[in-house]
């Protein structure tokens, strides 16, 4: 390593390292054990090699030494030549042991990042939804790449950079003190000429790539927003055109400005390192040439001198960042322990039941719920925020109680924010009543295993989301083992056949970032299908046909017909067909069953559920109105029927 190399290495440490005065952890120390417990055996043989490969560096100038003498001292060819291939021989062995020990580095952190980010990816899965309701996604993806990085780092770089930086300067020291103790000290006494300002320009730098990162994050994030579909489009309908490149163009330009410090700090500092370290080369060959003329020194030793000077700032360097840098990977570490401490709220019992075949039915007994709080499912991290939000925890649904029989339709409704999804998630367990209990065939979702809550309760929400992938992969999400024959088959029930038959690559079309290559009628088809393909035993429909144009809704609606047709039902109703079908209806109010009946039975009462239908027909069915006022009498037939005017909550 000559002395640019070392230069660059300094300037790297400095630049990187981490003002971070945070003392050591012993608990994220026994934490990080565990997790290089299993590379415990490739850990060992890397350092050992790091060992090795640092005693062959300080070989090389010594032996190189002792040819420069063997050249003045006028020996035999023979002695000279075998020193040389010695010079040859520690360089192959050396360059095959960096081999090897980067092999070993590259598998000891490659296999910590992939248990990492396994652990973390897992650990993400069973959090509760209100924990990806308050994450910022780009956050959350950071944990798993940027700080999993940073946490591997400490392993396959800092440790062997320790170990072998402190062999190869204390073998330096003790050869360079074995050959002159006086120009040892005088090295000594020039390395703070070489750190300090290393420090303080990598400082300097450090503080320009932040800015710089910044700038780029910026740019990052406008992109990412108004590059996607939603994004575009809100743009293209009501945003400056001229307005979002000059933003842009001065974020970009504030980058090329720091480019063009940065190159300049760097220059400058290279062009002074290297005069000094220059004038360091000098002082030895000056000094070591004195002692050689007096016949003190051996001119071998001097070369060996100067060669072995770049041996020691190099590790002394290091060292003096070895600090931060592990101060760096720890912070990484806590990041990435920060997320896995976050506890499920959501678990399985180990005596867990599964559901029995065939038909099941329904039941809220007296349920209480409240959402949880920001510091129970969230971190103001991931957030970006902070401090967590403090509110939460209030209760939103106070003694909910109903029971669907086998084959039954309940359908909600009620006012925007009444509960309605609130009810509607509890049941497939994507959250746990705070009191009392929902079954599911007699048994509380709390004891059945999380398979066969999956296996039983099937979902349709009014996003409709697909990933970005192909219809068939959207679709055998719900039965990854369905054939070819199955899968188009529930197309067919879901309207849908034609339609991707008709596509250039049918079932293997991608649909775009959520689903926006299609219609929204067609997107919602496309989960009701899915849905069909899970063929599960009770059917819940989230304002399943909301937002969606009347042939979209019609369209849609026969495919609801398939998907409930034999099942279970709990229905956020979005169309008075859907509410006359059903066998009962609950109106919620302010998390509370307020009226309860079938449509008949609730129009009588001229209650909240007559106020919630005269609001929707007043100006729009003569009939209806006639009905709201005088008494509950059968319309013509399902296709006077007309939505509800409910919302989701």
């Amino acid at each position: 390593m000559d002395m640019e190399v070392t230069a660059w290495t300094s300037l790297h440490h400095a630049m990187n390292a981490k003002n971070d005065k945070r003392p050591f952890s012993r608990a994220a120390l026994r934490r990080i054990a565990r997790f290089a417990r299993p590379h415990r055996p490739q850990i060992v043989r890397f350092l050992v090699l790091s060992v090795v490969t640092a005693a062959l560096a300080v070989a090389t100038p010594v032996v190189a030494g002792w040819v420069v003498n063997a050249i003045v001292d006028g020996d035999a060819v023979r002695k000279v030549v075998g020193l040389a291939a010695l010079i040859a021989g520690i360089a192959v062995a050396e360059a095959g042991l960096g081999l090897t020990q980067r092999w070993f580095s590259a598998r000891i952190g490659e296999g910590l990042i992939l248990d990492l980010r396994r652990a973390v990816y897992d650990h993400v899965q069973r959090l509760p939804v209100a924990f990806f309701t308050r994450t910022r996604t780009g956050a959350l993806v950071s944990r798993l790449n940027n700080d999993v990085i940073g946490a591997q780092r400490a392993f396959s770089d800092t440790l062997s950079g320790v170990v072998s930086n402190v062999v190869t300067l204390l073998l330096t020291l003790g050869v360079m003190l074995s050959l002159s103790w006086q120009i040892t000290l005088l090295a000594l006494v020039l390395l703070p000429i070489f750190v300090l300002p290393a420090r303080r320009m990598g400082a300097r730098l450090a503080r320009l790539q932040r800015e710089a990162a910044t700038h780029n994050a910026a740019m990052s994030t406008q992109m990412t927003e108004r590059f996607s579909a939603p994004g575009a489009t809100l743009v293209k309908l009501f945003g400056r055109p001229d307005d979002e490149s000059a933003e842009f163009a001065a974020r970009a330009s504030r980058v090329r400005d720091i480019g063009v410090r940065s190159a300049m700090v760097q220059t400058v500092f290279m062009t002074a390192l290297t005069m000094v370290s220059a004038l360091a080369l000098a002082l030895v060959y000056g000094l070591g040439g004195y002692y050689a003329l007096r016949g003190s020194l051996d001119a071998g030793a001097v070369v060996a001198l100067a060669l072995l000077l770049t041996r020691l700032y190099a590790p002394l360097t290091a060292l003096a960042s070895a600090r931060v840098e592990i101060m760096s990977a720890m912070v990484s570490f806590e990041r990435v322990f920060e997320v896995l401490d976050l506890e499920p709220l959501i678990t399985e019992k180990p005596d867990a039941r599964t559901v029995s075949p065939g038909p099941v039915s329904v039941e809220f007994d007296a349920v209480d719920f409240g959402y949880p709080s920001a510091d129970k499912v969230s971190l103001a991290s991931l957030e970006e925020v902070a401090t967590l939000d403090t509110r939460g925890g209030e209760q939103v649904l106070h003694q909910v109680s109903f029971r669907a029989e086998p084959g039954q339709m309940v359908a909600l409704v009620g006012s925007s924010g009444a509960g309605k999804s609130t009810i509607a998630q509890l049941l497939p367990r994507l959250y746990d009543a705070d009191a009392g209990a929902v079954r599911v065939d007699g048994v509380d979702v709390r004891d059945l295993t999380a398979a066969s809550v999956r296996e039983t309760i099937g979902m349709v929400t009014q996003d409709g989301h697909l990933f970005h992938e192909s219809i068939r992969a959207n679709l055998l999400l719900a039965r990854p083992d369905a054939t070819d024959e199955q899968v188009w088959e529930v197309l067919r029930r879901a309207r849908l056949d034609g339609l991707i038959a008709a596509l250039p690559d049918g079932l293997d079309t991608i649909v775009g970032e959520r689903g926006y290559r299609l219609s929204g009628g067609e997107r919602q088809r496309l989960t009701i299908a899915r849905l069909l393909l899970a063929r599960p035993q009770v059917v819940i429909l989230d304002e399943a046909t909301a937002h969606l144009d009347s042939t979209s809704e019609a369209a849609v609606q026969e495919a609801l017909a398939e998907a409930l047709e034999g099942r279970t039902a709990v229905v956020i109703a979005h169309r008075l067909s859907t509410v006359r079908a059903a066998d009962l209806i609950l109106v919620i109010e302010e998390g509370r069953v307020v009226e309860r009946g079938t449509h008949t039975e609730l129009l009588a009462q001229h209650g909240r559920y007559e106020q919630l239908y005269r609001t929707q027909f007043a100006d729009t069915d003569t009939e209806a109105v006639a009905v709201a006022a005088d008494g509950p009498t059968t319309p013509a037939g399902p296709d006077a029927a007309e939505p509800l005017a409910t919302a989701a909550p």
